[in-house]
């Protein structure tokens, strides 16, 4: 917080060196009055200005949402833009949304989706998509604050949404991508490299040690066995199911549909329109233009 204003201090100072002056020549008995008087009215003098400044600063420098996200820049905007960008995780480990370009999280954007729908000025929400995915529940979890949106959401794929990035726009009222972006890659995958061969020729051996046969289930460092194998597909099949679902419930396309293009591939824009994965081709400046009509006004995006 700032030092107090220079005009307060002023005033405080003089005060001092006057009861510095005075106070040797008075009466005891008057001496005292006349400090607490002075000490009184001091203290209203410096408080209500201090406590009008106090109250200014903090409204200046408050953000006008909690994520912090429009940083006090005074933009007139009637839209929020939100980046999906790079991998898609549920929280930033490091705690610093802004130092990691290549890393969205739904812990960041359901809140700026939350904070948008709160503002009156707001009317409607842009997520701007280029995101190869990544944790499936960070994908559930936008998709599900897009569907309990009271404002309209639309989404434009740039150069690619896939897997958990698509999942997470999914429930849009509308997505827009370009003829060329890379669309879908619906399906779930827990694959990873085994170290057991190179650990066997370094002369490694793994010493299992744990409380259940299932619990170093997926441990680079052993071979896993085929009831670990069958473990690991049982809980795959259950978030592929539950992605499979959700792609038909939110873009209103039918199960078999859907499963019959979930084979983990993804398509371009132009096939991914003629599916049913997208509504529209286009970029920014068609996902404005088709915001203007649905808000009734020129659309401002602050991003």
């Amino acid at each position: 917080m700032p030092p107090l204003p220079f005009k307060e201090k002023i005033i405080k100072e003089k005060t001092m060196a006057f009861l510095k002056r005075v106070a040797p020549r008075l009466a005891p008995s008057l001496k005292w009055i006349v400090i607490l008087s002075l000490s009184i009215a001091l203290g209203v003098m410096i408080s209500l200005p201090v406590t009008t400044w106090y109250i200014n600063y903090n409204q200046e420098n408050s953000s006008l949402f909690s994520g912090a996200f429009l940083e006090s820049t005074g933009e007139d905007c009637n839209v929020l833009g939100i980046n999906l960008h790079g991998y898609l995780d549920t929280y930033n480990s490091d705690g610093d949304e802004s130092s990691d370009n290549s890393l969205a999280t739904s812990e960041d954007i359901t809140q700026k989706i939350k904070d948008a729908n709160e503002d009156e000025d707001l009317k409607a929400i842009i997520i701007e998509v280029d995101s190869n995915g990544g944790i499936p529940v960070a994908g559930e979890e936008i998709a599900n604050a897009i569907k309990n949106s009271k404002k309209p959401v639309v989404a434009f794929i740039r150069s690619s949404g896939l897997s958990s990035a698509y999942w997470a726009i999914s429930s849009a009222n509308k997505i827009f991508a370009s003829k060329i972006s890379d669309v879908g890659s619906i399906g779930i995958t827990l694959s990873y490299l085994s170290s057991t061969e190179k650990n066997k020729k370094d002369g490694y051996k793994f010493e299992e040690i744990n409380s259940g046969k299932y619990k170093d289930t997926g441990s680079p460092d052993k071979t896993l066995t085929a009831d670990e194998r069958a473990v690991l597909q049982k809980g795959i099949n259950i978030m592929y199911d539950n992605f499979v679902s959700t792609v038909s419930e939110n873009r209103k396309i039918p199960l078999d549909k859907v499963r019959a293009l979930a084979d983990g591939s993804s398509v371009l824009g132009e096939e991914a329109k003629q599916v049913g994965l997208i509504d529209e081709i286009g970029g920014i400046n068609e996902v404005e233009k088709y915001l203007a009509d649905v808000v009734g006004e020129e659309v401002r995006t602050c991003w």
